[in-house]
């Protein structure tokens, strides 16, 4: 049987999923704890290419494709680390009352729309360390944009696939490192 037809793993080039663009001139903020999660996976992969290197047991091929992979992670990486611009949410707070800025977590209350009465509570960070399920937006997202530079009190309009909510804000935060300042 020709080898064209036998699928061999051994020759597969590797998928990298690429680090999700900024959008030309869009800004790279990132909190301290952001940039400290950056650095860390810069260690990581730092330690798998050594560890890629150290492993003789594997074949040169495999060796390639792995390292292939490490590499263009560490080049995403490297130019994100080179244009992070950190803000402290400490510094972020410092004379805005209670308005919401990069790094504030948010409380809001639905006041209108679909899931009235609910309540969520979402700190607004940096692209590379936003995590909707546990409750930190980008600050490029349409949420985050709509909230930004409102204060406490202010009412939102937003879109959603379920329908248009009215969100009410009714706490901003500043924490870092259980250091918490609220308005």
């Amino acid at each position: 049987m020709s080898r064209a037809f036998v699928k061999d793993d051994a020759w597969e080039d590797p998928v990298v999923a690429p680090r999700a663009p900024l959008p030309p001139g869009a800004p790279n903020y990132v909190t301290p704890h952001g940039l400290a999660l950056l650095q860390a996976e810069m260690h990581e992969l730092e330690a798998a290419r050594a560890a890629l290197e150290a492993d003789v047991a594997l074949d040169d091929g495999v060796r390639r494709r792995r390292g292939s992979v490490v590499t263009q992670r560490t080049r995403e990486l490297a130019d994100r680390l080179a244009t992070a611009q950190v803000v402290d949410p400490r510094t972020t707070a410092a004379g805005t009352g209670a308005t919401v800025r990069f790094g504030a977590t948010v409380t809001l209350r639905t006041v209108a729309g679909p899931a009235a009465g609910e309540v969520e509570r979402l700190q607004v960070v940096g692209v590379d360390e936003a995590d909707p399920e546990r409750g930190s937006i980008a600050f490029l997202v349409p949420l985050a944009q709509a909230i930004l530079g409102k204060r406490v009190g202010d009412t939102v309009r937003f879109r959603t696939a379920g329908g248009e909510r009215t969100l009410e804000i009714t706490v901003v935060e500043y924490a870092v490192e259980g250091d918490a300042t609220q308005a």
